[in-house]
């Protein structure tokens, strides 16, 4: 019963899973390259001995046929031929099987042998054996031959024992040379498997030994540019992603803690009091329902600037869009013109005709929209909103009437719960500006204060802007 193929394949996975383990990774490697180096020896050293012993071969029956042709003319003209000639011998068989002429001291085939001879056939035969030797190994060739007083049959034979000792000798030296070629082979196997891998032990002693509070970084050599060092600093700038995402996250629950407290205090203070006192004035119910009110809109503006601050710093990639700015301005001054009115003042815009950047149109309308909103809660007279280009950048400057910003409050404007001190009593969040920066920077630009107003600078080459 045949085996089938894919059940070999599989005894031969068993087999190298059950040789090579759980080992690690440096020993895999020694045992793979140890073995593939000794089956190349193994099969270079098996040509290389059979092509020796091929060539002694020959040699020795050019010697041997030599030997033969003056054996048996010898012996076909009844000359005498000497008999101790050295590693050469030779009998000749009478029909009874019995050695007539030449060295009898051994025989030199059997009966059976020169039986085939004496028949008109040639017999070959090597006594002795390579490996154990033997004492007086030699090869032999067995022939009939016509005589005078008819035909018998000749032994002609010379020894193997040179050949046999060449070709032990050579296996030896290959046996040595092999072992020496695999010892170096899993030495320099092994050194270089681990001068390959140090760096990944590195990198997880780095790692293992490192603490929460640390800015993990791999030990990563400088000014290489292998696999395993193109692997670390692709780790590290995972790692940098990583520690930038835990400190967002750290930053984001730290702003939220801190600023739901002051209007979740309030509202569980007003609370405490109404329950305190009960009352049928429908006036102060009012009251007190309207300052809840104003503290749950505080909180749910809050909620949503922080979660758009967060969008905006977690996500990787901007989504590059072309966005038409002459829509976009005009879709968000009309969405601001009632609160203006309402508080007698207007809203200008002018924007070149057929601008389009490149990013995220819902970003772009919410940095906008909060620019308008603070120059309408915290300047005076017309908010404008200007936007144009040039070849290198799209600028788009919301300004209001009013006194600017202070000087001192200039340099930390766009930092997170930053208030100038003539709006701390407002509804702000303090996240406006911090968001229209955020906005800016994703889009590959930046923002800053422009006298009375704010100014937002986009590259105009979308590739530029996406890195």
């Amino acid at each position: 019963m045949s085996t089938p193929p894919g059940a070999a394949a599989e005894r031969r996975r068993g087999v190298w899973r059950r040789l090579v383990g759980d080992r690690p990774i440096v020993t895999r490697l020694v045992l793979a390259v140890t073995g593939a180096m000794a089956v190349v020896l193994s099969v270079t050293g098996g040509f290389v001995f059979w092509r020796v012993e091929f060539a002694l071969d020959r040699q020795l029956d050019q010697d041997l046929k030599a030997y033969q042709d003056v054996v048996e003319r010898a012996v076909a003209s009844g000359a005498s031929l000497a008999s101790d000639t050295p590693g050469q011998s030779y009998q000749v068989y009478g029909s009874d099987g019995r050695v007539v002429a030449g060295d009898a001291r051994v025989r030199l085939i059997d009966e059976e042998a020169r039986q085939d001879a004496a028949a008109d056939g040639e017999h070959h035969e090597d006594v002795g054996n390579l490996f154990p030797p033997v004492a007086h190994p030699y090869r032999v060739v067995a022939t009939p031959v016509r005589t005078a007083s008819g035909k018998v049959a000749v032994a002609s034979a010379i020894s193997k024992s040179k050949h046999d000792e060449a070709l032990r000798e050579l296996f030896v030296q290959l046996v040595l040379a092999d072992l020496a070629a695999l010892a170096a082979a899993a030495v320099v196997g092994y050194g270089t498997a681990r001068a390959a891998l140090d760096p990944v032990e590195r990198y997880r002693v780095a790692a293992e030994t490192a603490s929460a509070a640390d800015d993990l970084r791999l030990p990563v050599p400088e000014g290489r540019d292998d696999e395993l060092s193109r692997l670390g600093h692709t780790f590290n700038g995972l790692l940098a992603r990583i520690a930038l995402a835990n400190a967002r996250e750290r930053q984001f629950l730290g702003d939220a803690s801190h600023e739901l407290r002051s209007p979740l205090a309030l509202m569980r203070t007003e609370l405490e009091w109404a329950l305190m006192r009960p009352t049928d004035d429908p006036e102060e119910d009012r009251t007190a329902f309207q300052s809840l009110q104003g503290q749950v809109e505080r909180l749910i503006g809050l909620s949503n600037a922080l979660l758009d601050l967060e969008e905006v710093h977690s996500t990787t990639a901007t989504p590059q869009d072309a966005v038409e700015l002459p829509d976009l301005v005009a879709e968000v001054v009309a969405g601001f013109t009632a609160q203006a009115e309402a508080q007698g003042r207007s809203l200008t815009c002018d924007v070149t005709p057929g601008l389009v950047v490149t990013g995220n149109r819902r970003w772009l309308e919410l940095a906008l929209g909060n620019l308008v909103s603070n120059g309408l809660r915290y300047g005076e007279g017309t908010v404008a909103v200007v936007a144009t280009a040039d070849a290198d950048a799209t600028r788009i400057t919301v300004t209001d009437e009013g006194a600017g910003f202070p000087d001192d409050f200039a340099g930390k404007a766009f930092d997170r719960f930053t208030r100038a001190d003539p709006s701390r009593t407002s509804r702000g969040t303090g996240l406006g500006l911090a968001l229209v920066r955020a906005v800016a920077e994703a889009h590959g630009g930046q923002a800053a204060i422009d006298g009375s107003g704010v100014r937002i600078e986009l590259p105009r080459d979308p590739v530029r802007a996406a890195r």
